[in-house]
C-alpha cells in the first residue's frame, strides 16, 4: 500500500524523534552488528522472500545477503574508531601573536536521512544497504522509501532492523519504511530530511536532485545514477586474446540477466580481423546464454525497444530476438 502524505510525515517525525537515542557511539555501533547477526539468523527466509519478488536465485541472494552483513558490521568497526568525526582541537594559547583561542571541531549527524532503494540489489542496495548502514553508523535516522519490485523483503527487512534497535532502547523510528512513488517526492520534500541516498536510473535520480536543489533549504543529494561503462580493446588485447575477450564480455553483459550496474555497455572494438573475431566470439556466448528472468516488465519492455531500435541502425547484423524459443524474460508472476 502506498504510503499518503500524513504517512510519510509521521514516518519523518518519528525518525527526527530518534536523534537523541543514536548519539551514544557505543549503542550505535552495538545496534549495527546486532542487526547483522539478526539478518544472518533470518537468511532463509528473507532469501525465499527475496528470490520470490526478484527471481535472482538462492545463490546471488545468499551472497548479497552475506554482503549486506559485512557492510554493517564494516560501520560499526568504523563508528568504534571513530576517525570520521575528523576531531580537532586547537589548544588556547595567549602567549601567541595575536592570541590563539580554545578552538574544537568534530563532526555531528545532519538529521534524517532519506534512502531510496535500487530494484536490483534488494539487500545491499536497498532497506538495509550501505546507504542506511552509513546513515545510521554516522548518527542518523534513516526513512527508506522501498523499491516497488520487492515490497514484502523491504517490510520484512524493516521489522528485522527495528527488532535490534529495540534490544539497545533504541525506538523503532531510526528506521522508517514508506511505499509509493507520490510517498518517494514527499519524502525528500520533507522539512526535517536533512539529506537523500538514491541508487537508480538517471531519469528518477535526476528527479529528485532537483526536488532536493529546489527546497528552500536545499539538501545534500547523494546519488548513483545509471551507468554506461565504457570499454576500449586495443588492437594489441584484440590481437593476442580476441576469443577470450569476446567470451569474457558477454559473462559480464548477462551476469544477473544484465541487470548490473557495472556490465559493460558500450564496447569499442579496433577494425579488421583480430575485431571480427572479437564480435564473432561475443555473438556466439551471448547466444548460448540462456534466457532469464527480469526484475520488471519496465525492464523487459525497455530491453525489448532497445533490441529494436539498434536492430533499425544501418549495418547492424543478426540482432538478438527478445523472447525467441518460446522464453519470454518477464516478471515473475507477469
Amino acid at each position: 500500500m502506498e504510503a499518503t502524505a500524513q504517512e510519510v510525515d509521521a514516518a519523518v517525525r518519528a525518525a527526527h524523534a530518534a536523534r537523541e537515542a543514536l548519539a551514544d557511539r557505543t549503542v550505535r555501533a552495538a545496534f549495527l552488528r546486532t542487526a547483522a547477526d539478526e539478518l544472518q539468523a533470518a537468511e532463509s527466509s528473507l532469501v525465499e522472500v527475496a528470490d520470490a519478488e526478484t527471481a535472482l536465485g538462492p545463490v546471488r541472494l545468499t551472497g548479497e545477503l552475506a554482503r549486506t552483513c559485512y557492510q554493517l558490521r564494516a560501520f560499526a568497526d568504523i563508528v568504534d574508531e571513530g576517525a570520521f568525526l575528523d576531531v580537532v582541537i586547537d589548544h588556547p594559547d595567549d602567549t601567541a601573536t595575536p592570541p590563539v583561542p580554545d578552538l574544537r571541531r568534530y563532526k555531528v549527524p545532519l538529521g534524517v536521512v532519506a534512502v531510496y532503494a535500487a530494484s536490483n540489489f534488494p539487500f545491499a542496495f536497498s532497506v538495509p544497504g550501505g546507504d542506511t548502514a552509513s546513515a545510521l553508523a554516522a548518527g542518523c535516522p534513516v526513512v527508506v522509501k522501498a523499491h516497488p519490485d520487492h515490497p514484502a523483503l523491504s517490510e520484512l527487512v524493516a521489522a528485522v532492523l527495528r527488532r535490534a534497535a529495540a534490544r539497545h532502547g533504541l525506538p523503532d523510528g531510526v528506521v522508517g519504511l514508506v511505499h509509493g512513488f507520490d510517498a518517494g517526492i514527499e519524502l525528500i520534500r520533507h522539512p526535517l530530511v536533512a539529506a537523500a541516498g538514491f541508487t537508480g536510473s538517471v531519469r528518477g535520480g535526476r528527479a529528485l536532485f532537483d526536488a532536493a536543489a529546489a527546497r528552500p533549504v536545499p539538501i545534500p543529494f547523494h546519488g548513483e545514477l545509471g551507468s554506461l561503462n565504457p570499454v576500449v580493446v586495443t588492437e594489441a588485447a584484440a590481437a593476442e586474446r580476441a576469443e577470450a575477450i569476446g567470451t569474457g564480455l558477454a559473462g559480464s553483459m548477462t551476469l544477473g540477466v544484465g541487470q548490473f550496474c557495472v556490465k559493460p555497455g558500450l564496447v569499442l572494438v579496433p577494425s579488421g580481423t583480430a575485431g571480427d573475431g572479437l564480435v564473432e566470439s561475443l555473438t556466439k556466448a551471448v547466444s548460448d546464454t540462456g534466457a532469464g528472468v527480469l526484475l520488471d516488465h519496465r525492464m523487459r519492455d525497455n530491453f525489448v525497444a532497445g533490441v529494436a531500435e539498434r536492430a533499425a541502425l544501418p549495418d547492424v547484423d543478426s540482432p538478438v530476438t527478445p523472447g525467441a524459443a518460446g522464453n519470454t524474460p518477464s516478471a515473475p508472476g507477469s
